[in-house]
């Protein structure tokens, strides 16, 4: 029988909590993210309706500009619990667990969800004009590509000569940042 695992060890019992922190978490994580795509898709209808882009938007594109909301919402509901929670998660030092997320790579990641989410309504934009010559239908099945494969661009951008590359971009525990060290 492996060590910790018996109920009795504190180490069994700090697994279970560790569990329950983890579903508690993931929970809070998803509800933001679906939450966030609900709230964002109010602002296509605040803003092109009867606001000040209703002139510039066709009316077979406002779904274009709904599915862009959505991406946004749902990004940006997803990845700020996931930041905050890398600050307060791991330990100070880089010995054997994971470290700890500080305050000035927190910000930087926070900003580049918002620059990506500028990127992602820019591209609803950009389909959304293609209302003034194709159906609403036909419309958004383009925006839904279009949003969805916007990374792509991005992903070829060398991030290194703007001082943006390792540690900026890397998930946690990813096998390219094990292989770096």
């Amino acid at each position: 029988m492996a060590a910790g695992s018996e109920a009795g060890h504190p180490e069994a019992r700090r697994s279970v909590a560790g569990n329950i922190a983890f579903g508690a978490g993931a929970l809070l994580t998803l509800a933001t993210a679906t939450l966030g795509a609900f709230a964002a898709v109010a602002l296509p209808g605040w803003t092109v309706a009867p606001g000040p882009l209703s002139g510039v938007v066709p009316d077979d594109g406002h779904n274009a500009l709904v599915v862009g909301a959505i991406a946004v919402g749902g990004l940006t509901g997803l990845m700020l619990p996931v930041i905050l929670f890398g600050m307060v998660r791991g330990n100070e030092a880089n010995g054997g667990g994971t470290p700890r997320l500080g305050p000035v790579a927190a910000a930087r990641k926070v900003l580049a969800v918002l620059v990506f989410d500028i990127w992602l309504l820019a591209v609803a934009f950009l389909v959304a004009q293609l209302g003034w010559v194709l159906p609403a239908q036909l419309t958004t099945v383009a925006a839904v590509f279009a949003v969805g494969f916007s990374w792509m661009p991005l992903a070829m951008v060398p991030w290194e000569r703007f001082g943006l590359g390792e540690g900026f971009f890397t998930f946690r525990g990813s096998s390219a940042s094990r292989r770096a060290k």
